[in-house]
């Protein structure tokens, strides 16, 4: 069959394009990776999380059988060593010839300490500025002096200097020597207005890192006084100092405070302590710990509904053949852990840096998530309608990352978030009125921090 000049152009053009099939195909794979690659290369803000998993092979679900045994509560000891009677004072004392009597001046009745504060401070009250010299001191229980922060007058700027005295575990005293230029260079000051943080989260993340608001806003709500409910009418002003962080630390509110910006009142503080065995925590400027409600928040919107006690182990009702007869003795099953009610996609937030080592469907506990946390903690997020489609298993996760939603999944008999805390394995009740965990106080080795930052990072501290 003899074929057409058109019809044998119209063949060749058909074998050309197959010829060239195979080289398109893999350059719309190789524009399809390379696309991938962007995305990712373009993800450098800090996300509160991040992917370890990543680095080798991970399942997105844990089996460890260990993470769902009931152990014996007489396993751990939930008295800890930490400072459970701390307290700190603060202020500018007005300067004069003794001013190496600084110690008893503040209340501290140690003349150990007294005479080696007296041969240290000779060369910086030298480098005094302005006519007070604002201090922060703690003490423990039974007075112990716990340590004591100076700075060489009431300014903030280049030339500010902290002296930090601890007591050192060898015996004698130890000092540690800052200043502001170097403190300062990682961190910036914001100002936010108060009610935007209490009312407006959506403004609140505009200016700071997403897994930051939520922290912000129970922070806020904790330290927020009472007898000035009206506050958020004012042109009150919540006071930061953040690290904004990068990809090798987390973003990180170091100091807050709640201000009246016409006469500069400070009327609540909170300050952030770094530790290493466990996690960090915040503490208000006269030493009290504010954990305790950060590790029992993990919602924006909560409704206690269940706390730690007995629930019914079955709700079937007798049948009306049955009726007549005397109803069975109820079983009660022990119930672990607190249920807030809540509906059903209400965020769920991380209560503290950790490490995802569950994620997946668990029998009565439905959609689980669990993160294990420095100091053999571990927190339980159950009954959830769905996860934080970017983690799986081996994520590295800080507080106030949006992990997953409330749901319905599992035993339950309606939305609700199940929370438990469990430390080496054990059963902790948060709310117990005798439960008191080394997150919520002050170790005796990290108080030093706590002052220091009072008066390198907070307002200037007003006269005695």
């Amino acid at each position: 069959m003899r074929l057409s000049p058109s019809q044998r152009a119209f063949i060749l053009l058909g074998f050309i394009c197959l010829s060239l099939l195979p080289g398109l195909i893999s350059t719309a794979k190789a524009q399809t990776n390379q696309a991938r690659k962007q995305v990712i290369v373009r993800n450098t803000k800090p996300v509160g999380f991040k992917d370890n998993a990543a680095r080798g092979t991970s399942k997105s679900n844990s089996l460890n059988p260990a993470l769902f045994q009931r152990k014996d509560p007489s396993e751990v000891d939930l008295d800890s060593a930490s400072n459970l009677d701390y307290r700190i004072s603060q202020g500018c004392l007005r300067r004069n010839f003794n001013e190496d009597n600084l110690p008893a001046s503040v209340g501290i009745d140690n003349r150990q300490f007294s005479e080696f504060f007296k041969a240290q401070t000779k060369t910086f009250f030298d480098r005094m500025r302005g006519d007070c010299i604002p201090y922060a001191v703690a003490f423990g229980s039974r007075n112990r002096f716990d340590s004591l922060s100076i700075m060489n007058g009431p300014l903030q700027d280049s030339k500010t200097e902290v002296w930090t005295f601890t007591p050192s575990a060898f015996g004698g005293f130890l000092i540690q020597q800052d200043y502001l230029k170097n403190e300062s260079k990682n961190l910036t000051e914001l100002r936010i207005p108060l009610r935007d943080v209490l009312y407006d989260p959506r403004k609140v993340g505009n200016i700071l890192p997403v897994e930051l608001v939520w922290e912000l806003n129970s922070l806020i709500k904790q330290i927020y006084p009472e007898e000035n409910s009206a506050l958020e009418n004012t042109n009150s002003i919540v006071r930061l100092i953040v690290d904004f962080g990068d990809r090798e630390r987390w973003a990180q509110i170091w100091a807050t405070e709640i201000i009246d910006p016409s006469n500069k009142e400070v009327f609540a503080s909170a300050y952030w302590v770094d530790r290493n065995e466990i996690p960090g925590g915040f503490f208000t400027g006269s030493g009290e710990s504010l954990e305790r409600s950060f590790w029992t928040n993990p919602l924006s919107y909560r409704r206690i509904s269940r706390g730690v006690g007995s629930v019914r182990a079955s709700s079937k009702r007798p049948s009306a053949a049955n009726a007549q007869t005397a109803p069975p003795k109820q079983r009660y099953r022990t119930h672990m852990g607190i249920d807030y009610a809540a509906p059903v996609g209400t965020p769920i937030f991380s209560v503290a840096n950790g490490k995802v080592v569950h994620l997946g469907y668990s029998g009565a506990f439905g959609n689980l998530i669990i993160l294990e946390h420095p100091g053999n903690y571990h927190t339980y997020y159950a009954h959830l309608s769905n996860y934080n489609v970017e983690l799986v298993v081996g994520n590295e996760v800080r507080r106030g990352f949006e992990i997953g939603y409330v749901g319905s999944t599992g035993r339950s008999t309606g939305p609700h978030l199940h929370f438990e805390l469990r430390k080496n394995g054990v059963y902790v009740d948060p709310y117990g009125l005798k439960t008191q965990l080394d997150l919520w106080s002050m170790g005796s080795n990290e108080s030093g921090q706590l002052t220091r930052e009072i008066l390198l990072l907070g307002s200037p501290i007003k006269s005695n």
